[in-house]
């Protein structure tokens, strides 16, 4: 995060004064249209540690958790960046508050209220004594999937440098996981209860697999905690989503304009979220609901809706609408032959491999997907879509291609964005471009040579190499140099 040791976003050289800074003492001072905490902050007891309080926490579950507090003040929120102190220099000053512009037709501003305080990694001891609180029911993390030191077989990775680190000595923890494994076994040793572990990375089976990674740990360096987890602690799986642009100066200074206050770190997403999670709680659930938060018993069939359709559908506007010269999602939907592409795929070559959970309507789910891709208030890079085709696209496509397969359905639709990604690695090669994929050198070394990385395991699986695939990608190269002459 840039300039955060200039509170005021506005250009110094303009001559124009710094706005007082957003706090509990200025809060009253804020343009009257701005949303506000409908609660009493003074009243709130703090139930959440979350884990990596970073934008799209903030935008996200702190959103819904600040809709929670006007109904019930036990569900505040202490956040802990362990490997960063930006966020609790931003934030800490301005009270933990901090402003959310929502972008669609009818923008919105609202002051967050919810996170109440930022710890960081080096205060230890504070991390701990909000591990053991009395108050605490939920620890909550989005530190992305590397933050869970899982192997390529999705287990704890034991020879991870910071799991090695903390199984020698946990007295000042450097993984999360072995963050989670110290503050359970002092919760065991003080009498507490357990805790819900909620996981919201955008990870298949998250809550599964950070239990499985937490409760390995602990095996390693007392059985006895391992069983109390087991037993007095949960781990729901959940999905969430919602876009949420990076903050820019633009940002900062749009909304130092609207609220009258100056605000360090702003954050901007899309009106629309999704957060669906696994009913399984230790005690008490938080009340969610009030906040369109859906809780089920099997978070699977939202999560394979999420991947295929808008996933799917994401990386298919991503390298076609490359080839055909568009910059951002929103652009490449004013393409009538794409927009139109991209809705059969989904309607017609997707949905038939879904099975909807009660609840979910795949009809309307589609037309929101559709609607979200055209808001021209969200610039969504395509070539940030792009990034790492080799680990996204055998979950958002060629899963659906397998099942296509194995029910006799046509697959040419959904081969045409394969074929893209493929062209778009052949053009970063030649032109000595670099792109961002952990198999980068190989793809680049294959470049024109499609047949190469089709045959490719890590990637194509059973699928590698097969005639299935080879023959409709052929006709669908021809399709593709069609399709870019004729823009």
């Amino acid at each position: 995060m840039p300039d955060l040791d200039l509170p005021n976003p506005l250009d110094p050289a303009s001559g124009e004064k710094a706005a007082p800074r957003l706090s509990t003492a200025t809060i009253p001072f804020l343009a009257l249209e701005v949303k506000r905490p409908a609660y009493n902050r003074s009243g709130v007891a703090n139930g959440v540690l979350h884990f990596g309080p970073g934008a799209f926490h903030r935008a996200h579950q702190a959103a819904a958790f600040d809709a929670l507090l006007a109904h019930d003040p036990r569900w505040g929120i202490t956040g802990v960046s362990l490997h960063s102190t930006q966020v609790a220099q931003a934030l800490n000053p301005q009270d933990g508050l901090y402003s959310l512009a929502l972008l669609d037709e009818e923008p919105g501003l609202q002051i967050i209220g919810s996170l109440t305080r930022i710890l960081t990694g080096s205060q230890g001891k504070a991390v701990m004594e909000a591990m053991t609180s009395p108050e605490l029911r939920i620890i909550s993390s989005t530190v992305t999937e590397k933050g869970y030191c899982l192997g390529p077989d999705g287990r704890l990775d034991e020879q991870h440098p910071d799991i090695r680190s903390d199984l020698a000595d946990l007295s000042s923890p450097r993984s999360f996981i072995g963050w989670l494994a110290s503050g359970l076994a002092e919760r065991r040793r003080r009498g507490l209860p357990g805790a819900t572990i909620l996981s919201c990375d955008n990870l298949t089976d998250n809550g599964r697999k950070l239990g499985a990674a937490v409760i390995d740990f602990a095996s390693m360096r007392d059985p006895d905690t391992a069983r109390w987890i087991e037993d007095h602690v949960r781990f729901p799986n959940a999905m969430v989503d919602s876009i949420t642009p990076a903050t820019d100066q633009d940002l900062r200074r749009k909304v130092a304009q609207s609220l009258g206050l100056t605000d360090a770190w702003p954050i901007q997403r899309e009106r629309f979220t999704q957060w669906v999670i696994e009913d399984d709680f230790v005690d008490e659930r938080p009340a969610l609901d009030v906040a369109g938060v859906t809780f089920t018993k099997d978070v699977h069939p939202f999560e394979a809706a999420k991947l295929r359709l808008l996933n799917g559908a994401h990386s298919t506007l991503a390298y076609v609408g490359l080839l055909r010269g568009h910059r951002t999602v929103a652009q490449a939907m004013t393409d009538e032959w794409l927009a139109r592409f991209v809705e059969r795929l989904m309607r017609e070559d997707i949905v038939p491999t879904l099975k909807p959970p009660a609840g979910l309507d795949l009809d309307i789910y589609i037309s929101d997907v559709l609607r979200r891709f055209r808001n021209p208030a969200i610039e969504h890079l395509l070539s940030q879509i792009a990034w790492d085709g080799s680990q996204k696209l055998p979950y958002r496509l060629l899963g659906t291609i397998r099942d296509r397969l194995a029910s006799g359905g046509e697959i040419q639709r959904l081969i045409l964005p394969i074929a893209a990604w493929l062209r778009f690695i052949a053009h970063a090669a030649r032109h000595d471009l670099t792109i961002t994929d952990p198999l980068a050198d190989r793809l680049l070394a294959a470049g024109d040579d499609w047949q190469a990385i089709v045959a490719m395991p890590e990637i194509f699986g059973d699928l590698a190499g097969s005639p299935v695939l080879v023959q409709p990608l052929t006709s669908s190269f021809k399709t593709l140099d069609d399709l870019r002459s004729a823009t």
